[in-house]
């Protein structure tokens, strides 16, 4: 009877030890980096080689949200001041080959480039493009979720003349 009461204690203290810690995975980007906003900037110089749009990819889903434009300089991705995704774990940034990036894109099987780590939910933002990236070859940037392999937000881009 003793040993029952110990090995449920231990059970119901690892089962609360994992559900705080998944609890601690999805509250820690609500709470500590929602409200930073980025805010680095472009040299005016830079030659303009595409632009787009950020949107919601699925209106029905809440959460998962992204707006604002995107601007492709030589050598840079700038996310512009009006940039913004809702919340949450992981997100990168990547070049897709797609030219229309929906939910049901397989996105992570894609040929992607990944320019890095999301630094901000709000704000603007630089991410240089890898030596040799062929921009001609990605029509989408869009924001992803690795940890759970869902799209947050795409944007196609429109080539500048």
């Amino acid at each position: 009877m003793n040993l029952k009461r110990v090995t449920g204690f231990l059970a119901g203290g690892l089962l609360g030890a994992a559900a705080g810690f998944a609890l601690g995975i999805f509250a820690y980007p609500y709470i500590f980096l929602a409200d930073i906003v980025a805010a680095e900037t472009v040299d005016a110089r830079r030659t303009v080689l595409a632009r787009g749009n950020f949107i919601h990819a699925n209106p029905s889903d809440p959460i998962h949200y992204g707006k604002g434009r995107v601007t492709v300089y030589e050598g840079l991705l700038h996310l512009e001041s009006d940039f913004e995704v809702g919340p949450g774990p992981k997100f990168h940034v990547y070049l897709v080959p797609e030219n229309k990036v929906t939910p049901s894109t397989p996105v992570a099987s894609t040929m992607f480039v990944d320019l890095g780590r999301l630094k901000a939910f709000k704000g603007s933002q630089n991410y240089p493009l890898p030596p040799g990236v062929e921009l001609a070859r990605y029509g989408s940037a869009v924001i992803w979720c690795e940890q759970f392999g869902v799209l947050i937000s795409p944007a196609a881009l429109s080539v500048e003349r």
